[in-house]
Order: C-alpha cells, then structure tokens, then sequence
C-alpha cells in the first residue's frame, strides 16, 4: 500500500511569492511557495527558503527580506524569470522597466502582485535543504485586490503542461520531465537524491517519457 502519495501534498494551501533581498549593491529574488503570518501580537511572519537560492544566501547574511504576494494574473514568464535561474549567474532585475523600494531598502513587484510584507529576521530554523526564516514584519502594504495565487492555480492555469514540455523525440533516448518547471533530465534511471536544478524539486515530481 502506498502511504506517501505525492500528490495529496498538493492539496495544501500553498501560494507563490517573489522573495527578494538586497545586500550591498546587489538585488535578487527568487520563487517561494511557503510564507504565513505567524503571530498577529507582535506580527511575525515565517518563509521557508530552499539553500541552493543565492536570495537565502543574502537573507542569511542581511536579516532582511521583502515579500511580494502574486495575483491570478501572474504570467508564467515571472515565474520563470525569478524561479528558473539563479541571481548568482544574472542580475533579475537589470532590465525592470520600474524599480520600487520599500523602507527596509529592498525592491518589490510593483506588477502582478496585490500586497509585499518587509521582514526583519528574528530567528533561522535548519530544516536540512531549507532555512525557516522567523521574522518581524516590518511593512505591510496593500497594492490592489487582485485574487492571490494559489499553488493549485498555478498548476490548473499557468503551468504548462508536461506533455507540451517534452514529447517524445523519436531517438530512443529516455527523457524525466519535471512536472513543476518543465525541465528534462535524459537517462534511463534518475538518481534518488536528483535535485531539479531549476525549481529545486526532487525526484518524486518528475514523469518517464520514453520514446
């Protein structure tokens, strides 16, 4: 019987969000899917942020963070542009048309976003291949009202689908097509502890297509 369907996880009430972060002259962001309030009394919020992200790498080192809630209308290029590439190979926002900034110093989504919570680290948990950032919310704005984006809409809506990111090709090769991002690993076994150098997602979110 099998007791860990992957699955069911998805059926928690995860969202997607732009964290950014600032450190020097340097801005970054990348995509989270787990941010909650914590306390309202004093407001405390928590994000979880995978290690191999050069923005936790800057957090750790800053305490600061900002939060940009995305809506509904989120394009799947935002999702790529912060979520498939790292901040340590390109400059995120070089070509940003409008560049807005909180107290704290550190950049927000002005487009496709409803609100951006400022956080100031308290307190770094260790989960093993993320850090648990507890922090202080410093600012909180509301920027519309546009729906928030839920993980499941993203899925249903945005994402492309994993048929249309890898079809088979007809040269006998073995192809792994990750469902979260699209990105295809070629062999005819996956390694157990294959990380998804795009999104970060293991193993268990990839599909077999084998010509």
């Amino acid at each position: 019987m099998n007791t860990h369907n992957q699955n069911a996880l998805f059926k928690l009430t995860y969202g997607l969000y732009v964290l950014t972060a600032r450190e020097g002259d340097k801005d970054n962001g990348c995509i989270i899917n787990v941010a909650s309030q914590l306390t309202d009394t004093p407001q405390q919020m928590l994000v979880s942020v995978n290690k191999q992200n050069y923005t936790h790498d800057m957090i750790v080192r800053t305490g600061l963070f900002n939060v940009s809630l995305l809506t509904e209308h989120t394009p799947m290029k935002v999702i790529e542009h912060f979520g498939f590439q790292s901040g340590r190979d390109v400059n995120k926002f070089e070509n940003c048309e409008v560049e807005m900034r909180a107290n704290n110093g550190v950049l927000y989504l002005p487009r496709y976003c409803n609100a951006y919570l400022s956080g100031k680290v308290s307190q770094m948990v260790d989960l093993g291949t993320h850090t648990l950032f507890i922090a202080t919310i410093e600012e909180s704005v509301l920027l519309n009202n546009d729906p928030s984006l839920t993980y499941e809409y993203y899925h249903q809506h945005i994402k492309p689908k994993p048929a249309t990111m890898a079809e088979p090709t007809g040269d006998g090769k073995t192809r792994w097509v990750c469902q979260t991002c699209g990105y295809v690993y070629e062999g005819d076994e996956m390694p157990d502890d294959y990380v998804c150098p795009w999104c970060k997602h293991g193993k268990a979110d990839f599909i077999k297509i084998t010509d």
